[in-house]
């Protein structure tokens, strides 16, 4: 509507808002009114007649036509499984399954650990609508050992549903535990924790990965779970009972030939359906059983679901499914969601639902086999059609594990419940619903010209096919007679009491021609009318409560939309408005508290009814109190801030007034065509229900609202859905029949009711049909100025619109203006002789509405539509003056609606002027046409067209970029076309735009009328045509620019000129950074003065260096020896340094919610625990060690920067049709082709402009520029690294490389992939040379190296090198933080900071530099001081100006006049996109690119900043003794416990490398002696704390993959065993960075050290190097507690490479230096008998029957293979008497 979607006339302003004027408040009536100021408001007497409700008959129509919820969008889900902790179970191989909807993805599997890591990214792609995507379920499990042959065994699982994640700030959670559970043992508790990252991007969203906090904090796991924000850590199991009684209403399905066939041979007359119910949540389902054959199903069943409370899956999905053999069906489907049935506050209460019914809609009630709409019964879409309600309730019970009655398994179960009382749900009351038609206009015509009727029903009431159905008890007829009547006559049933039921369509009529789009229906005087004879429980205070909300918030969102346009058009007094907005709310609040608490003991009132009232007034009542505390903190400077807050105010209300229970069913209406469905519309039931009490009534209850009907289901999306299928004026009328006394009140009057004729005597039924005898005519003129930013429906990306207006049954065209999106039409339509029928002074308050479409022209074909919006006339009564204030009425902004999208703004101005007793002399004359060439087309008249001044606009033509071919043809001789108002310009022409795209003239001008009001300025258009040969011209792609503002040259003040006056220095005292000073002083209360390094640079000796040193501690001192630091030590810290910012922030943030609350509710006491807060961070903050750092920007240096558009800006070219589902906003990338670089100046020319001495004439208003001839540039690309990169493997890995790219020449860096990883370290430089403007863009693109086939592509950043090099901001290279020149912070721009600031003073002709004693610089009249001695690299100190200079670049931006800020040192993280996946991110890339002019001097070679390789240490562990082992054996003759004891030790990651002691046989006390070494070397990054370990990752792997992980130690202790597998006993981890310090004694050894981690001493392996201690084994017992299974003494000891080269020594006891032999008890030949003992024990004892079995049969066996052996040879002897 008009902009801001906000009522598109002025006069229903003073229908519905009360305006709050305060006295002083009058001055603001003008622009309340949007013009002049009304005749309402012209005394002080106003303030009644505005505040009293003026006749209001008419609803807000709503503009957005197209149904959202059903269309598919583009979504992608990324998980990251970083590792997982504390899983229950010995011995395991876990690997992790994420699971979402059907699609399953597994990490990899790692061997015998409790605690893997697998830092493993999946990526999901779906391309489903929002509530099917959100209803997914994501599923973690953690599965043990599980392998080709077996499925493994679950561990745990973790259940969310994507919902859940996308309503995270940033639709994330990142770094967070999964608390898994075991689904089948409730009782179980907690099996361990999955840390991941899980994110949803919808198309459009950006996500920001949130700053890395350090390890530390992420290590609290129950500090961090995977739970939103407000969900308790501990979560319950829950049972949830929803009880199911039984459904009505169904609808007569299965109408198919077989059902017939069975009836004509059976004559049975069945109901042929087999209802059952199925309900779904968290990923679990349920059913009810069948009721065969039932349209009246009753089940009184209930089915529970176990499940965690609360639960992370926000809705429970109930359908009612007919069984049926071959497939089932979805009947309707209803969603529950528990946020509005439940509530987390401090008075809230659990999940709980009725006794109620739910009503379920769908697909239309007529049966067909093939149900085109099915699946808007599965609940996609809106429901199209009432389908049936079901009575249901839902109860919740907080189970307590250690009752024994609890069956531990969370399967789904089925009971029954008792039948439930008739009037459980309250008492059914006959209800009355009345419609009349006041007109049907803007049918579609290809729906053809056939008889059309509507059609109204509510629930199964109304409905042709249904016939009436009427409550039992109330029917007199039995079933053969209803279907009788039926057939008959479904619309004239009569009802006991002599009434009619109901009347439910209209009678058919054949539309009549309006336009070549659409037809209207001849209503003319007489309006056909329905009603309809419903009964309900009445359930009227639920929706009475909801309308109260609504009414609030509908008046709040009017209010703060006028708050915003009052910003928008840049009117005075916002802050009066809001102060107004807010006492209405106040008041409108205070209202519901005194009218909610109504009826409280009405039948039917269910738990929720009682718990949502509590609830909804202690928030309605909070937010009163809010607004009313609020409203005294409007000030002018925070209007912006308090309307975000008021926006809040809204969504609550919102939410509030979404009632879950429901009662009646919502009203359909159909537009029926030759007996087919064509287009319906909903009406919501509560919209439309009368009450006595003004507040409780519907909003559109006995109004005439415009309704445009909409195509049904999946057909409704996209272009077929945005014609107008029709527009119909309906009143409608909702109520108990016994208040129908006043149902026609709301009719415009004049009209006699026409009945059917009834017998004499009988009571009178409503009226069939009305029709009016007062009719007034009108002259509709609409003065159609300009649109702006319209769609582009043709392929040269333009369109030929004209605008086609329709009131009422009339409609008039535009001209059609050729191939422009923003057409100034300047025209004036004249609809003569309108009808409108009712009361005069009606129609001046409330007249109908105006829709103007506008369309595209097309040569061959039927016009393209390419947009809507609706509008409101300004009124004049034939007895009215025409003059001020009213008319002539102002030209205003319409907002252009396609689909839902904007698609652009219309300006425009609308009268209706009525025409009296004396015909048309009346009205105002209307000028002829001034313009002899437009023919009869009348122009916009003078006093409503703008008023014009002469401007001259200015024009820098730079050149054109990346342009793309037209129409396959490369472009050669392009030329740029500029028009404004009529007025243009044309370039000069590039003759060859390979050679060098600029244009040889840089500035031209024209001037042009452009209107006084600068909101009213028509767009400027650049288009680029290609000149091509005899002649021809091309299109190649044009450009709108919407707004010119920001190009509006506003000469300086006079007094502003004079910057030079000496008098006022100012002297800028440098700190060495602004940020440190402000934190001292904090950091000093905390009297830590340890922490307290006052960093000084103005320290004149550098003996400040040294000082600080020696206050440190020794750590620091190590850390800051200069040789060791290189590039990235700076880096890590500036990476620090930011993520501290970002924290700041956030506190800051949360600070501020936090003092806006308290500054609400008057407490302090939230204030003070932000503060206290940030004083324990400070104090850390200090010790990091003081490096030189670098600015590190989380986004592109461009956001940063204004795009680096200072002067040169980059207009994008369009091209061919814009896309259907993209909103207006969203630049279309398919679309563009090219760059125009320029900009434009434009100003009054009546202005005597000041010209300096030195001013260009030639160059206008653009002095100072730099010429654009071709310039060589070294450009210089360092890549650092990438980040959470889109996997392009099978494997969910990608082997990314660098490819860079920059006019002709390609790097692909393709021999340096770096192998499996989605976070890859690049550290490497790339040198280009380039020449500007032929090469501007740089594109850096990773790609994924695959051995065979081709390298895909996973995203690319573009940069436009050319915009950064001629910026102000100076982005060639940045301005590091302090000068050197030496050492890793050497200074790498070729000019030094002196030569800088003397070239930008030149430039902006500024005073100075003046170099002063004492280190001191004057620039204009600000002086700056810094230090003035440098070190080179033998230590020598020199004088030199260049800090000083550096000190004023770096604080360029205090300049006057020329001042801007520069480019710091930085690195930047650029989104990398893919160009099949527009708008979703593929990852990151962090990167800087410098560049240097080939004719300056040349720069030195490349920084270094290759990745820091790893270091190679060796960690040696001496085991020396056990004790207090668990003893696991029993012996075989004393039967006493004892253990063989051995311990296994290997570096996480390094399984393969797992050692083990010798086995200490036979341990009686659990202790044993070993004095055995491991030897563990490995590669270390000391910046990140990670082992490298690189690895082939399996046999077929074609190179080895390089994995970092974090450095933890594992010693197992197990007991040996030799026919049997060992036995594991006990096992401990720890982090060689932080692991608690060893005990002295085995006696002070305790399990505490385990599970008390945190508050233990905790050492570092590298700091300490060497240390000995006993530490103790664990293992979690069956009730999965930790338990003490044994104690460790055990030395570590760390040595670099090359120190463990030096001292070498042998694993075990081996030389070199050896370790002697442990001192074991002396069973000298105990370990050799052992075995023969043990076999001894088990033949003569335990076995001894089976073993003599065994001896007998095997010596049978012997005697048996002996006979047959022998037997031959024996018989053969015999037979030849041998």
């Amino acid at each position: 509507m008009k902009r801001s979607k906000h009522r598109g006339h002025k006069e229903d302003r003073n229908g519905d808002e009360p305006a709050i004027l305060e006295t002083e408040n009058l001055d603001r009536q003008g622009m309340f009114m949007g013009g002049g100021p009304d005749p309402d408001t012209i005394s002080l007497a106003s303030v009644t007649a505005v505040t009293t409700n003026v006749s209001n008959k008419r609803s807000k129509p709503d503009i957005k036509m197209e149904p959202s919820s059903g269309r598919p969008v583009d979504y992608q889900v990324s998980v990251t499984v970083i590792e997982a902790r504390q899983l229950i179970g010995l011995n395991m191989d876990p690997m992790v399954c994420v699971e979402i909807g059907e699609d399953k993805k597994y990490t990899s599997m790692k061997e015998s650990t409790n605690c893997p890591y697998y830092n493993e990214y999946f990526v999901f792609d779906f391309h489903v609508p929002p509530d099917v995507m959100f209803d997914k379920i994501l599923k973690l499990s953690v599965i043990h050992s599980k392998n080709l042959l077996r499925s493994g065994t679950l561990v745990g699982m973790f259940k969310l549903d994507v919902g859940t994640i996308y309503y995270q700030p940033e639709h994330q959670f990142y770094h967070k535990w999964a608390l898994l559970t075991d689904p089948d043992d409730i009782t179980a508790g907690c099996k361990g924790y999955v840390k991941c990252d899980i994110a949803v991007v919808a198309k459009g969203d950006n996500i920001k990965t949130p700053h890395k906090a350090n390890e530390q904090d992420e290590d609290d796991i129950e500090g961090n779970l995977l739970i939103p924000e407000g969900v308790p850590a501990e979560r319950q199991w829950a049972r949830y009972y929803l009880k199911i009684y039984r459904a009505e209403g169904l609808p007569r399905m299965n109408t198919s030939i077989m059902a017939n066939v069975k009836k004509a041979f059976i004559g049975e007359n069945k109901d042929l359906v087999d209802p059952y119910v199925q309900v779904l949540f968290a990923g679990q389902k349920g059913k009810t059983s069948v009721q065969k054959s039932c349209y009246e199903p009753i089940w009184n069943e209930q089915i529970v679901f176990t499940e965690m409370f609360p639960p992370l899956c926000k809705r429970m999905k109930i359908q009612i499914r007919d069984s049926d053999k071959v497939n089932d069906v979805a009947i309707g489907t209803h969603f529950l969601d528990l946020r509005t049935i439940s509530n987390d506050g401090d008075k809230g209460f659990l999940p709980t639902l009725g006794p109620a019914w739910v009503n379920m809609y769908g697909s239309t009630r007529t049966y067909s086999l093939m149900d085109e709409y099915q699946e808007l019964n599965e609940g996609q879409g809106e429901g199209v059609s009432f389908r049936a309600r079901l009575l249901v309730s839902l109860g919740v019970e907080i189970l307590d594990p250690s009752s024994p009655d609890i069956t531990s398994s969370t399967d789904v179960q089925l009971e029954g419940v008792p039948n439930i009382s008739e009037t459980a749900t309250g008492k059914v009351e006959e209800f009355f619903l009345f419609g009349s038609f006041l007109e049907a206009t803007m049918i579609d015509r290809k729906i053809g010209d056939k008889p059309i009727n509507f059609e109204v029903t509510i629930g199964y009431y109304g409905n042709e096919i249904d016939g009436v159905a009427k409550p039992k008890g109330k029917k007199g007829n039995s079933d053969e007679e209803e279907t009788e009547l039926i057939h008959n006559s479904s619309d004239e049933e009569m009802d006991n009491d002599g009434d009619l039921t109901s009347v439910a369509t209209t009678p058919p009529m054949k539309p009549v021609i309006t336009d070549r789009n659409y037809f209207h229906l001849p209503y003319f005087e007489r309006k056909p009318c329905i009603y309809i004879k419903s009964w309900w429980q009445d359930q009227r205070r639920r929706l009475f409560n909801a309308n109260i909300i609504d009414n609030i918030a509908d008046q709040l969102e009017d209010g703060l939309n006028d708050v915003q346009e009052i910003i928008k058009t840049e009117k005075a007094y916002p802050e009066r408005r809001l102060r107004g907005v807010l006492e209405e709310l106040s008041q409108g609040c205070s209202q519901f508290l005194s009218l909610a608490n109504q009826d409280q003991n009405q039948a039917g009132r269910t738990k929720l009814d009682r718990e949502r009232l509590k609830l909804c007034m202690s928030e309605v009542e909070n937010i009163g109190q809010q607004a009313k505390a609020m409203r005294s903190q409007v000030k002018k400077s925070t209007v912006r801030d308090k309307l975000k807050l008021a926006q809040n105010f809204l969504s609550k209300l919102r939410f509030l007034a979404n009632e879950p229970q429901h009662s009646v069913p919502d009203i359909f209406i159909w537009m029926i065509c030759n007996g087919k469905r064509i287009a319906y519309a909903r009406v919501p039931s509560k919209d439309i229900l009368f009450s006595s009490i003004v507040e409780e009534q519907g909003k559109d209850c006995g109004k005439v609202k415009t309704i445009f009907l909409r195509i049904p289901g999946k057909k409704g999306f996209g272009p077929a859905g945005w014609t107008v299928q029709s527009k119909i004026e309906i009143y409608l009328w909702l109520g108990l029949n016994r208040q129908r006394k006043d149902y026609l009140s709301g009719l415009p009057n004049g009209f006699e009711e026409n009945k059917l004729s009834r017998g004499p005597g009988l009571p009178c039924s409503p009226p069939i049909s009305l029709t009016y005898m007062m009719k007034q005519i009108f002259q509709l003129r609409v003065h159609m100025y300009q649109a702006r930013s319209l769609f582009a429906a043709d392929s040269t990306g333009l369109s030929d619109p004209f605008a086609r207006v329709f009131f009422s049954t009339q409609t008039q065209v535009t001209e059609i203006l050729a191939e422009t999106l923003c057409p100034t039409w300047d025209q004036l339509l004249v609809l003569e002789n309108v009808e409108l029928f009712g009361e005069a002074t009606e129609l001046r308050d409330d007249p109908p509405i105006i829709v103007i479409e506008i369309y595209d022209q097309d040569t061959v074909g039927k016009a393209d539509f390419m947009g809507r919006t609706f509008a409101k006339p300004v009124v004049k009564m034939a007895d009215e003056h025409y003059g001020p204030p009213r008319f002539p009425p102002q030209l205003e902004y319409y907002q252009i609606y396609r689909g839902n999208c904007t698609a652009g703004e219309m300006l425009a101005a609308f009268e209706l002027l009525q025409i009296g007793p004396n015909g048309k002399a009346d009205l105002p004359p209307i000028d002829g046409p001034t313009d002899m060439d437009r023919g009869p087309i009348l122009p916009v008249p003078l006093g409503i067209r703008p008023v014009l001044s002469k401007y001259r606009i200015e024009v820098l033509f730079w050149g054109l970029r990346d342009l793309k071919r037209v129409n396959l043809a490369q472009v050669d001789r392009p030329r740029v076309d500029i028009e404004c108002a009529g007025k243009g310009i044309q370039s000069a022409l590039i003759s060859n735009y390979k050679k060098n795209p600029n244009f040889s003239t840089l500035v031209k001008w024209f001037e042009v009328d452009l209107p006084e009001n600068e909101l009213l300025h028509p767009p400027l258009n650049i288009r680029v045509v290609d000149c091509r040969a005899f002649g021809r011209y091309t299109l190649v792609g044009s450009n709108a620019v919407t707004t010119l503002r920001k190009f509006i040259y506003r000469g300086a003040d006079k007094q502003a000129n004079n910057y030079t006056t000496t008098e006022e220095i100012i002297v800028v005292n440098m700190e060495p950074d602004p940020a440190c000073k402000k934190m001292e002083t904090v950091v000093k209360l905390d009297s830590c003065s340890d922490a307290v390094v006052k960093v000084e640079d103005d320290d004149k000796d550098g003996k400040g260096k040294k000082k600080k040193r020696k206050k440190g501690d020794e750590a620091e001192e190590e850390e800051l020896d200069e040789s060791m630091l290189d590039w990235w030590s700076k880096y890590f810290v500036s990476i620090e340094t930011l993520t501290e910012a970002l924290k700041a922030q956030e506190a800051a943030l949360s600070d501020s919610e936090d003092k806006e609350d308290a500054d609400i509710t008057d407490g302090g006491t939230k204030r003070g625990k932000g503060k206290k807060k940030r004083q324990v961070l400070d104090p850390f903050e200090k010790k990091k060690p003081k490096l030189d750092e670098l600015k590190v920007y989380p986004k592109e240096l461009e956001g940063e920067f204004d795009s680096f558009e200072d002067w040169l800006h980059s207009f994008n070219l369009f091209r061919g049709k814009g896309g259907d589902d993209d909103d207006q906003n969203v630049t279309d990338e398919d679309r563009i082709v090219g760059k125009f670089k320029g900009s434009l100046c434009m100003y009054k020319v009546s202005d005597d402009t000041q010209r300096d001495m030195s001013f260009d004439s030639n160059m206008g208003m653009f002095q100072n520029i730099p010429h654009n001839d071709p310039i060589n540039i070294l450009v210089r690309i360092y890549v650092i690294r990438a980040t959470d990169l889109h996997p392009a493997d099978i494997n969910g890995k990608a082997d990314p490389y660098i490819a860079i790219r920059l006019g002709k020449t390609e790097i692909k860096d393709k021999e340096n992939y770096i192998s499996k990883q989605l976070n890859p370290l690049f550290g490497k430089s790339f040198d280009v040379e380039a020449t500007f403007p032929m090469d501007s863009t740089l594109a850096v693109s990773i790609y994924d190296w695959d051995l065979v086939g081709t390298d895909d592509l996973i995203g690319e950043t573009k940069l436009d090198l050319e915009n950064r090099f001629y910026s102000k901001h100076r982005a060639t290279c940045g301005i590091t933080r302090n000068y050197a020149i030496h050492g890793y912070n050497v200074w790498r721009d070729p000019m030094k900071p002196t030569q800088i600031l003397a070239k930008l003073c030149k430039e902006g002709k500024l005073d100075g530099p003046h170099y002063g004693p004492g280190g001191r610089v004057k620039v204009e009249n600000r002086v700056f001081m810094a230090p003035t001695e440098i070190e080179d690299e033998n230590g020598l100190k020199k004088q030199t100006d260049e800090h000083l200079a550096l000190t004023v670049l770096k604080h360029w931006e205090e300049i006057p006049r020329v001042g801007c800020k520069l480019v710091p040192e930085h690195v930047e993280t650029r989104p990398l996109l893919h160009p099949d996946k527009p708008g979703i991110e593929q990852g990151r890339i962090e990167m800087w690119v410098d560049m240097f002019p080939k004719d300056m001097t040349a720069p030195g070679p490349a920084l270094d900043i290759s990745p820091r390789k790893p270091k190679k240490f060796e960690l040696r562990v001496i085991i020396w003794n056990t004790d207090e082992v668990v003893l696991e054996d029993d012996d075989i003759f004393t039967g006493e416990k004892s253990s063989d004891i051995f311990v296994r030790g290997w570096l996480k990651g390094q399984q393969e490398d797992k050692q083990d002691t010798d086995v200490h046989y036979h341990s009686i006390t659990g202790e044993g002696n070993f004095n055995w070494r491991f030897v563990y070397p490995f590669d270390y990054l000391m910046a990140e704390e990670k082992i490298v370990i690189s690895k082939k990752e399996s046999m077929f792997a074609w190179d080895e993959t390089e994995y970092k992980i974090p450095i933890r130690l594992n010693l197992q202790v197990w007991d040996a065993d030799h026919f049997s597998a060992d036995d594991f006993l006990g096992a401990i981890e720890l982090d060689l960075n932080r692991f608690p310090r060893g005990a002295k004694t085995p006696k002070q050894c305790s399990i505490e050290m385990v599970t008390n981690e945190s508050e233990m001493p905790t050492v570092s392996i590298f700091k300490q190097k060497r240390i000995k201690g006993w530490w103790p084994f664990v293992a979690r017992n069956e009730d999965d507690e930790f338990e003490l299974t044994g104690k460790v003494e055990a030395e570590l000891h760390l040595l670099t490479g090359e120190e463990a080269e030096k001292s070498p020594v042998g694993e075990g006891r081996n030389e070199p230096d050896p370790l002697e032999k442990p001192n074991r008890p002396d069973i000298a030949l105990l370990w050799f008998l052992i075995p023969f003992k043990a076999a001894k024990h088990l033949l003569c004892d335990q076995y001894r029957w089976l073993t003599i079995k065994i001896v007998t049969a095997l010596l049978l066996l012997a005697i048996l293979g002996l006979f047959l052996y022998n037997m031959p040879g024996y018989m053969v002897k015999k037979m030849l008497g041998a």
